[in-house]
């Protein structure tokens, strides 16, 4: 009850601000409620408030003790959302599929798959040395293990 409960005021509270979307939600033993959001143009201590006091004002602590923490998904956390990946289209990104890793710009990102993009060295076709080539793969969804943005100083 108490789980349907946040679970329908963190979806109101989401659907109010709609540029932002669900990364994680979970509530403990000890009805610790963490939750953790993204946007499509990044997360404010704002938005995070906001989302915050959707669920906390709706809740009465006289009937259920709990605590809540909102929080926005860190800019090393792995992207999970196809959200995510659209938002950072034209950004490095280091790709884990099962049988390789890839760091590549992220050129686009559809419903199904990412398209991305690098640069490689690889031997000369005749003779001695090596050539730059630009590699483009397209990548679904389901074969990525883990994806993360880099970042770059």
């Amino acid at each position: 009850m108490f789980r349907t409960t946040v679970e329908n005021l963190l979806k109101e509270g989401l659907e109010q601000k709609q540029y932002l979307f669900l990364i994680d939600f979970s509530i403990s033993e000890d009805n610790t409620i963490k939750v953790v959001i993204d946007g499509d143009h990044g997360v404010t201590v704002e938005d995070c408030m906001f989302i915050s006091r959707a669920i906390e004002h709706n809740l009465d602590r006289e009937e259920q003790d709990f605590s809540l923490e909102v929080a926005s998904a860190g800019a090393t956390a792995p992207l999970v959302n196809k959200r995510q990946y659209k938002k950072n289209i034209g950004r490095t990104i280091e790709i884990k599929t099962a049988d390789k890793i890839i760091e590549a710009d992220l050129i686009n990102a559809t419903d199904n798959n990412i398209i991305v993009q690098w640069k490689s060295r690889e031997p000369k076709p005749v003779g001695k040395g090596k050539v730059t080539v630009q590699n483009e793969a397209e990548i679904a969804y389901e074969n990525i293990v883990e994806a993360k943005v880099m970042i770059k100083f």
